[in-house]
């Protein structure tokens, strides 16, 4: 969506999956170089259907609610909508403000200020002056939110996103009251070689506009579906079109996506994470191919009060694959004294 345009405790012990129950699966995936098996699903508290039907999103005007911010070096495009406790959304590489569309209505509908912006260099926000780095992006999320008077926030972050919101949050800066890290990257990564996952980033980016062509006119083929979404999505078939369009139509060929790798692979905060005290909510996809469920234990364990949720039958963005669910956990957790 352009802006300019209209547009239709530990857990280990109490949580609900704790570390003594997470018994590795039959079934694993290759990542990265070896084989890594999944942790036990959660179990499910009320409906959980896949992907959403009639989704809400459509019949909003979101130019009405399209924003921007002069940061230190950066220009950022964001979204604001409903009024009430703060909720801010970050999303992942690659990605954009768009992959909380399934969230941000249901939060401004039930009485919260639900904030996703695009980090600079993805999406509409250029690139920034300074160098890209989880630092960095740290830096800028705390700066917008200190801006935006978001005292006694809730920070969401996907993947990369979850990444960044975990680095921010060890700073204990004091609008973060609470945290929910979905797909986080931040475990792996940590041990990664850098230069062979660049090298396969490199490839891909001289495709883009080969995947730009394929993402946004051949959404109608359920095979070039499957093939474009596969890695991310559990079922791409089972979402709806325009949502898979969303996902990709601002993030291909993303200025900040091969900086923002960069800086993603090896970054080591790990000695770091249990500087953590706020209430701190984790979601995984059990069949996650980017960022594998086996390493929601790696934050679960340094986190003392953390809580994690595992979705069985569910990929990279449990957000936006199984909205129903993941809105009623985070609206639960936001609800706890």
């Amino acid at each position: 969506m352009d802006p300019d345009q209209t547009s239709g405790s530990s857990a280990a012990a109490d949580g609900p999956v704790g570390a003594a129950a997470i018994e590795r699966g039959s079934r694993a995936v290759t990542y990265p170089y070896k084989r890594i098996a999944r942790p036990q699903p959660s179990p499910v508290d009320g409906p959980d259907p896949y992907g959403n039907p009639d989704p809400e999103w459509l019949g909003i005007d979101w130019s009405q609610y399209q924003r921007w911010i002069e940061l230190d070096g950066a220009r950022v495009n964001y979204v604001e909508i409903g009024e009430g406790p703060p909720i801010v959304f970050v999303h992942g590489l690659g990605g954009c403000w768009q992959n909380w569309l399934e969230n941000l209505p249901h939060f401004a509908a039930a009485g919260y200020r639900a904030i996703a912006m695009d980090l600079p260099g993805f999406g509409y926000s250029p690139m920034p002056t300074w160098e890209i780095s989880i630092p960095a992006y740290g830096r800028l999320v705390d700066e917008l939110c200190v801006r935006r008077d978001l005292e006694g926030a809730t920070l969401v972050g996907n993947s990369m996103g979850g990444f960044i919101a975990a680095e921010a949050a060890i700073a204990m800066p004091s609008w973060i009251d609470r945290l929910l890290l979905v797909s986080a990257a931040g475990i792996s990564h940590a041990r990664m070689r850098r230069e062979p996952v660049l090298a396969t980033a490199r490839m891909l980016n001289l495709l883009n506009p080969l995947l730009a062509r394929v993402n946004t006119r051949g959404l109608n083929r359920p095979g070039v579906r499957q093939i474009s979404f596969q890695g991310v999505f559990r079922h791409p078939q089972r979402i709806r079109r325009e949502l898979l369009y969303e996902f990709s139509a601002n993030a291909i060929g993303a200025p900040g996506f091969l900086p923002a790798l960069a800086t993603l692979t090896g970054y080591d905060f790990l000695d770091r994470l249990p500087r953590i005290a706020m209430p701190t909510l984790l979601v995984w996809g059990r069949d996650d191919l980017v960022v594998p469920a086996s390493d929601a234990p790696g934050y679960h364990e340094r986190i003392k009060d953390s809580e994690l949720h595992i979705f069985d039958d569910c990929g990279h963005v449990p957000m936006a694959e199984r909205p129903l669910r993941f809105n009623r956990l985070l609206q639960g957790f936001l609800e706890k004294p």
